[in-house]
C-alpha cells in the first residue's frame, strides 16, 4: 500500500499553504501558536476567510456549498491550517448538525441553515448531555410537549461547549414516554435567543469558561424546527455522533502539539546537560507517539473514504475517537514531563493576548500546563473511551 500523497495532492498542499500564509492574520496566528485565549470573533474571522475559498466544509456536496474534496485533500487542508496556527473550524455546525440536516432535514431547513453555517452567521452548540445522562444518553429527561405548531421545551443540558457564543443549539428532547427510551426522542433546532433559554458557565480546572449549563424553561420551538420525524431522533443522534467521533481524531492539532513537544524537549536540558530530545528513553517515547499519530492518519483516511460510500461513519469512528484522545493526552503529558521544574503554575492571566509576562525556561511553557489540564476531558466527551471500547468489541470484534 502506497501511503504517500500524490503529486496532485502535494500541489493542493502548496495551494493551501500559500493561501494560509497570505490570508491568516498575523495577530490571530500568534494568539493560536502562543496558546492565548480565543474569543468568538477570532473563530469567526477565520471562518469568513476560509469561506472565500469554499473551505469551511470542504467535503460537503457542491449543491450545499461544499467543494466535495476527497479525504486526502480534507486532511491536507486541516493539517496545513493547524500547523500554520489557524484557529480550528469548530465542528458543531459544519461537521455535526449540518450532515444531519443534509441527510434528514427538509428542503426549507437545508436552504435556511446550511448557508448560514458556511458564512459564520450561525454559531452552533450541542444539546445532548444532561446531568445523569451522559454515556447513557437515552435516559435524557428534557421534555418537549407538542402544542399546535410548537413544542414547549423544558429541561437542562450540560457540558455545552462555547454555548456562551452560540446562536443556535441542536437538542435531543423527549417527546414520548412510550416504548424503549430510544424510541421517544426527537431532534430539535432551537434559537438560543428564545425566551426561557439561560446559559450558566462551568469553570474548568484550568480556570477557563469553555463549557456551560443550558437551562430551557418553557421554551417555545416551532415544529418546523424539528429535523425528521417525531420520536425518531435517536437515529439522527447516532448518525451525528459518528461524525463527531471522526472530527475528534484532531490530527492537525496533534501534529502541531507534537512539533511543540519536540521544540520543548530540544530546549530543555537533561541531567547530563544534553537537550532532553537527545536522551534515548525520552526520544523513544516521542517516536512512539509519532508513530501512533501516523497510524491514526491512515485510519482517518480509511474512515472518511467509507463515509463517502455509505454516507455515515460506522463503528470505525470509535477507533478514531479512542486513539485520537489518547494521543492528545499523551503529547500533553510528555510536554509537562519535558518541562519538569520549568512547568509554570497555570495562570489564566497568561492566556490573555496582551499579557507580557514570560516565566524563565523553555519556550511555550505558559500554554503547556493549561493544555494538560484541559486535555483530561478528551477521554470523556463524545462518548467515554470505555464506551468506545465496548462499541469496538461488540460491532468490530463480535465479542
Amino acid at each position: 500500500m502506497n501511503l504517500n500523497f500524490s503529486e496532485t495532492e502535494e500541489r493542493f498542499r502548496g495551494e493551501v499553504r500559500a493561501f494560509v500564509a497570505a490570508k491568516l492574520p498575523a495577530a490571530l496566528r500568534d494568539k493560536v501558536l502562543g496558546h492565548k485565549r480565543l474569543e468568538r470573533e477570532d473563530f469567526l474571522t477565520w471562518v469568513r476567510i476560509l469561506n472565500t475559498r469554499g473551505w469551511v466544509a470542504p467535503g460537503w456536496p457542491r449543491k450545499f456549498g461544499g467543494q466535495e474534496l476527497d479525504p486526502a485533500r480534507q486532511l491536507i487542508l486541516e493539517e496545513e491550517c493547524a500547523l500554520a496556527g489557524a484557529p480550528p473550524v469548530l465542528p458543531f455546525g459544519p461537521r455535526m448538525v449540518a450532515p444531519v440536516i443534509m441527510a434528514f432535514g427538509n428542503a426549507a431547513q437545508q436552504e435556511y441553515f446550511l448557508p448560514r453555517i458556511l458564512n459564520g452567521e450561525h454559531w452552533w452548540c450541542q444539546g445532548y448531555s444532561e446531568p445523569g445522562s451522559g454515556s447513557d444518553l437515552a435516559s435524557l429527561k428534557t421534555r418537549a410537549e407538542r402544542r399546535g405548531e410548537s413544542y414547549i421545551v423544558s429541561g437542562q443540558k450540560t457540558w455545552t461547549t462555547l454555548a456562551q457564543y452560540a446562536d443556535w443549539i441542536f437538542c435531543l428532547v423527549r417527546t414520548s414516554q412510550e416504548g424503549r427510551p430510544q424510541e421517544g426522542i426527537s431532534f430539535l433546532l432551537i434559537d438560543m435567543k428564545s425566551p426561557g433559554v439561560t446559559v450558566r458557565p462551568i469553570v474548568m480546572l484550568d480556570g477557563e469558561h469553555e463549557i456551560n449549563e443550558v437551562w430551557l424553561d418553557n421554551v417555545e420551538v416551532p415544529v418546523a424546527n424539528r429535523v425528521g420525524k417525531e420520536n425518531e431522533g435517536w437515529t439522527y443522534a447516532k448518525f451525528l455522533l459518528g461524525h463527531e467521533r471522526v472530527s475528534n481524531a484532531a490530527l492537525g492539532v496533534s501534529k502541531r502539539a507534537l512539533r511543540e513537544l519536540k521544540a520543548i524537549a530540544a530546549a530543555t536540558p537533561a541531567g547530563s546537560g544534553r537537550p532532553l530530545l537527545e536522551v534515548p528513553r525520552f526520544r523513544d517515547r516521542i517516536a512512539e507517539v509519532e508513530i501512533d499519530l501516523m497510524a491514526l492518519e491512515v485510519m482517518v483516511l480509511r474512515v472518511i473514504a467509507m463515509d463517502r460510500e455509505r454516507h455515515t461513519p460506522g463503528p470505525e469512528a470509535s477507533l478514531l475517537k479512542l486513539h485520537g484522545s489518547q494521543i492528545q493526552q499523551t503529547i500533553s503529558e510528555l510536554a509537562m514531563e519535558a518541562l519538569g521544574p520549568y512547568a509554570p503554575l497555570h495562570q489564566p492571566l497568561a492566556l490573555s493576548a496582551d499579557w507580557a509576562g514570560a516565566p524563565a525556561g523553555p519556550p511555550l511553557g505558559p500554554g503547556v500546563t493549561g493544555r494538560y489540564f484541559n486535555f483530561r476531558k478528551t477521554s470523556i466527551y463524545a462518548g467515554s473511551n470505555e464506551i468506545q471500547r465496548n462499541i469496538i468489541a461488540r460491532h468490530m470484534l463480535g465479542l
